[in-house]
């Protein structure tokens, strides 16, 4: 029987890219899920707006910045995974006390509710965009961390407050650091669907830097790891990177995936796609052994096999994508 059967648990952020995958899979786990969804006018479920799981859970509309609605909703919850953040890196330039506003304030609301409520577990979603260009690889979880980005200096704040409660208070809180995971529904602000969605409208492939070396994951792999994360008591306090231990740059992800799609590309790099050059993360590869060690994870699905599934999703919804555009 399944750890998370029966136990009452809230998802913030589950309309969203990992957040819907991760609901789902608890909902098959046996879990009576709470999923809280940004409030907006038009009700919007997100991506669970179609889900078949989506007729067991429970929706919670609000916002994560505002404590009440945070309160609200966790509620009789016996677990909480926080995933609700503002995450597209471009758009931090443009609005860095947005994102201090939802990924800090957001974050300490879900701490301080959990702690009040007598301490429920928090899984924190973290990135490893809060280390930074690679000091040295694989990037295990000692490494310094490094502010490259508004995003990434606001997340670095999230996880220092969660190491915080633990540390002061023995709040049962643990973060889970994905190395750029993708898959379906990601949205076209990551470079897989920007690669699929424009080989899909033609060969030409309109990307930033091509030189930037990543860890690619594939959200079922990512999604393993925060079950395993929540599930484990030796978790609680610590940080876990979940990724493959595999790098490639740019230039030649374009390639494989290319390579899959059966297709020439045409690569051009333009320059508003550019980061600033001292923001730019150059390389990010993991080392996910204290997850290994802890609870035993490793990733079963491939950067090929996680590839092949992604590019049949966008073929199959191209109308969710506008390639001729540059989406921040």
């Amino acid at each position: 029987m399944s750890f998370w059967n029966g136990k009452k648990v809230l998802v913030t952020g589950a309309g969203g890219f990992i957040g819907s995958h991760l609901a789902e899979r608890l909902v098959q786990e046996g879990a009576e899920v709470t999923a809280f969804v940004r409030y907006g006018s038009s009700g919007s479920r997100g991506w669970l707006e179609t889900s078949p799981h989506g007729p067991a859970m429970r929706f919670h509309h609000g916002d994560v910045s505002d404590r009440e609605s945070v309160a609200a909703a966790m509620s009789g919850q016996d677990a909480v995974f926080h995933l609700a953040a503002l995450i597209a890196i471009p758009y931090s330039y443009q609005a860095p006390r947005d994102y201090v506003r939802v990924n800090v304030e957001g974050t300490l609301n879900i701490l301080q509710v959990a702690r009040e409520m007598g301490g429920v577990p928090v899984v924190c979603t973290s990135t490893s965009e809060v280390y930074g260009t690679a000091r040295r690889a694989p990037i295990d979880e000692e490494h310094p961390l490094q502010g490259q980005s508004p995003y990434s200096a606001t997340k670095i704040g999230a996880d220092k407050l969660a190491e915080a409660f633990a540390l002061s208070f023995a709040q049962p809180v643990v973060v889970c650091r994905p190395f750029n995971t993708f898959g379906p529904r990601q949205s076209a602000r990551a470079v897989i669907p920007t690669i699929i969605s424009q080989l899909l409208a033609g060969p030409v492939v309109r990307l930033g830097s091509l030189d930037p070396r990543r860890d690619l994951n594939y959200v079922e792999n990512t999604v393993e790891g925060f079950l395993a994360c929540g599930a484990s008591p030796d978790a609680k306090g610590q940080p876990f990177n979940f990724g493959s231990g595999r790098e490639v740059t740019i230039g030649e992800l374009v390639e494989i995936i290319a390579r899959i799609m059966k297709v020439e590309p045409q690569v051009q790099v333009e320059d508003r796609r550019v980061r600033p050059a001292d923001s730019e993360v150059m390389r990010l590869i993991a080392s996910s052994e204290r997850a290994k060690a802890a609870f035993g994870w490793t990733p079963r699905i491939s950067l090929e096999e996680g590839l092949e599934r992604t590019i049949a999703w966008m073929a199959a919804n191209q109308d969710r994508f506008r390639p001729a555009e540059y989406a921040v």
